[in-house]
């Protein structure tokens, strides 16, 4: 039965399959987007960059930020804690004509980003949230570039966010707003509350809202879509190890029952493949082979590998080796149904979310507070 969704509109951008790539850092890099595109429709978002580092033009930024000719929607997602800082971010990727979507990230759950007033931390403070977002749409809007926004429920159950900073963002002019339905707090653990999206989806009627979090399967997608109302999903971990999910998805919303069930071999050559687009991407061999390693267990989950095997892979050194140890796989096993499908990636366990000292006593910044937000994307990674 075809989901009767349209397609996603993103202020001049229109994705036919509404369905976003998540930013994930050290996975969607250039390589990765290929891979997923050559499956399926949908807006395929770049690694989280650091404001700061992309106005210092850091080559770390500056490769996160670069995009295959061929991306028809160059999407770059910023990370900042600073008004000012972020709005130069955009403004360089406006003025420069290096992205067409941008989107800001109000949603990492990490320590390091959190205990600096980042990520799912910011939106508590209104005053910060408010100032990041209005900066940010002004840039943005002087090259008519949409910006949209992710983020998580809030902190923790007794301190949500959700629910103003989705008004404010509305009020603000984003495009779209993304709502993983986790707090920080649960990190990855737990199940997602679609039901806190669907709220979110009535109270912003009038622009577009997508839902992330727990979508393993195209069914699952096509699930949070009737049960939410939302105007599209968003896919992270799902999709680690599994670029093919993007065409179950295509598939699934146009009403197609096809879905892709690879066996080891077709496997085996997407993980070659996947090498050896990082090493393009990386201009180096042992990067590229070091950045395939993690996705390992990703690919092969389910499937009947070995453990000796598995170790190997997991340490490969070389396109070389790479090809060896695949043409030890059996290729001819078939898809191992259930057990390759599901979860995928560390969930964490719950547990308290660092912050900066005081951070909880108000709703707006202190004046302490104010005095070190701008040195806080100082030791921040993603570029």
């Amino acid at each position: 039965m075809r989901l009767d969704l349209p397609p996603l509109t993103l202020g001049n951008i229109t994705v036919d399959t509404p369905v976003i790539l998540a930013p994930m850092a050290g996975i969607t890099n250039k390589a990765f987007r290929r891979l997923c595109r050559e499956y399926g429709g949908g807006l395929y978002v770049s690694e989280m960059v650091t404001s700061r580092a992309l106005v210092e033009r850091s080559p770390e930024s500056m490769r996160i930020i670069s995009h295959d000719d061929d991306e028809k929607v160059r999407s770059v997602q910023l990370y900042g804690v600073d008004p000012k800082t972020v709005g130069a971010a955009v403004r360089l990727l406006v003025e420069e004509d290096r992205a067409d979507h941008i989107d800001l990230n109000f949603g990492c759950p990490v320590p390091k980003v959190t205990r600096k007033g980042g990520g799912a931390a910011l939106p508590w403070k209104l005053d910060l949230f408010t100032g990041i977002v209005q900066t940010a749409v002004r840039e943005a809007s002087k090259g008519d570039v949409p910006l949209t926004i992710k983020m998580r429920k809030g902190i923790d159950e007794d301190h949500l966010t959700f629910r103003e900073a989705g008004k404010i963002a509305r009020d603000s002019g984003v495009a779209a707003v993304a709502l993983h339905g986790r707090t920080a707090s649960q990190f990855y653990s737990g199940q997602a509350d679609w039901n806190a999206i669907a709220e979110l989806r009535e109270a912003l009627p009038d622009i577009p809202v997508l839902g992330n979090g727990d979508i393993w399967s195209a069914e699952d997608a096509v699930r949070m879509v009737r049960q939410t109302g939302v105007d599209g999903v968003v896919i992270g971990r799902g999709c680690q190890g599994r670029p093919w999910l993007f065409g179950d998805l295509m598939n699934a919303f146009e009403g197609s029952p096809t879905r892709h069930r690879p066996g080891l071999g077709q496997v085996a050559e997407t993980v070659y493949r996947h090498a050896e687009l990082l090493v393009e991407t990386f201009g180096s061999e042992m990067m590229g082979l070091r950045d395939i390693r993690k996705h390992m267990a990703w690919y092969f989950k389910g499937y009947v590998v070995g453990g000796d095997l598995r170790a190997r892979l997991a340490t490969v050194p070389t396109l070389e080796v790479l090809r060896g140890l695949l043409a030890e796989l059996d290729h001819d096993s078939p898809y191992p149904g259930q057990d390759a499908e599901g979860p995928r990636g560390r969930a964490g366990s719950p547990k308290r979310t660092a912050l900066p000292e005081h951070w909880l006593e108000g709703r707006v910044l202190n004046a302490a507070q104010q005095a070190d937000i701008a040195a806080a994307e100082l030791d921040v990674s993603g570029g």
